[in-house]
């Protein structure tokens, strides 16, 4: 299975990342980490809304509506978008100034997971917290360098997560009511001439897309035994996320980054920062809300 995805939005983000697809007003919300903005894309119009931000935003994820919650350099926020009102909430690594929020999203119940790592990449600095709707914060994993992708399967039994300089994904099993995880173990490893795994997404048949930063592509794989089963080429190199949105839950929005590139990959990849699209022949699962 392979797939070719089309730029639908040129914005050149210096890094695009984190997307999610709110199925209520059909509208896709994502980042730019470095660029310190929120965007919200509607395909109906083509019209992308621009949220600044002074600091770091590593993710977004859908509250009540009008409502986000971002995790951000200096800790995790609720943005109120129609009154412009940013809110502290916490921030567990107070004590790490070299450190910030990258990926996160929220569980099945409605919990906001989201991880850090180091502003120079330095190893084993990052942990991945649970904030809990109580805005009680628990560290869940301890010694990440790059706390990525984050996905649970349809039927709620499984956690799949992406520390990005392991090649990995690794699965945990998953305690809805509690939002414990444990059993760690390898799902998939990534080939050395893929790239390195950043942001994932899963399919309502459990299946996980995996988005290659320096490797111009999405995988799809069995997490239940390591195949891989389907890519989608990117006009891109650096591909940082990805999520399913459009009216059916089957089209797949990809962000991009512009970070890190030559001007010489610059000139090969002109989309870079982008936000793309394609069709695919299966469906989504819809974007937990912080609840």
């Amino acid at each position: 299975m392979f797939y070719q995805a089309e730029l639908v939005l040129d914005l050149q983000a210096s890094l695009g990342e984190g997307p999610q697809w709110d199925s209520r007003n059909e509208t896709l919300y994502w980042v730019d980490i470095l660029g310190k903005k929120l965007h919200a894309f509607d395909p109906k119009t083509g019209e992308n809304r621009t949220y600044q931000f002074d600091q770091y935003i590593g993710a977004v994820v859908l509250g009540k509506p009008g409502r986000f919650l971002l995790a951000m350099k200096n800790g995790i926020y609720q943005y109120d978008s129609q009154l412009n009102e940013l809110t502290f909430i916490t921030n567990p690594e107070a004590d790490l100034p070299n450190n910030r929020f990258n990926d996160g999203k929220c569980d099945p119940a409605g919990r906001f997971w989201a991880g850090t790592m180091d502003l120079n990449g330095k190893m084993g600095q990052g942990s991945l917290y649970r904030l809990d709707a109580n805005n009680k914060m628990t560290r869940m994993l301890s010694n990440v360098s790059i706390s990525n992708g984050l996905a649970w399967s349809p039927d709620r039994k499984y956690m799949y997560f992406i520390d990005t300089p392991t090649k990995q994904i690794v699965a945990f099993d998953y305690d809805d009511p509690s939002g414990d995880i444990s059993n760690k173990r390898l799902a998939v490893q990534i080939p050395d001439d893929m790239g390195n795994p950043d942001g994932m997404t899963i399919d309502s048949d459990g299946m996980i897309w995996v988005a290659h930063w320096g490797g111009a592509r999405v995988t799809r794989w069995n997490p239940q035994t390591g195949e891989l089963l389907g890519q989608v080429k990117v006009p891109a190199k650096n591909v940082t996320s990805c999520t399913f949105g459009g009216k059916n839950l089957d089209e797949l929005y990809i962000t991009t980054a512009q970070n890190g590139l030559s001007e010489a990959e610059l000139a090969e990849y002109p989309g870079s920062g982008g936000l793309f699209k394609v069709k695919t022949n299966v469906k989504g699962m819809v974007s937990h809300r912080f609840e």
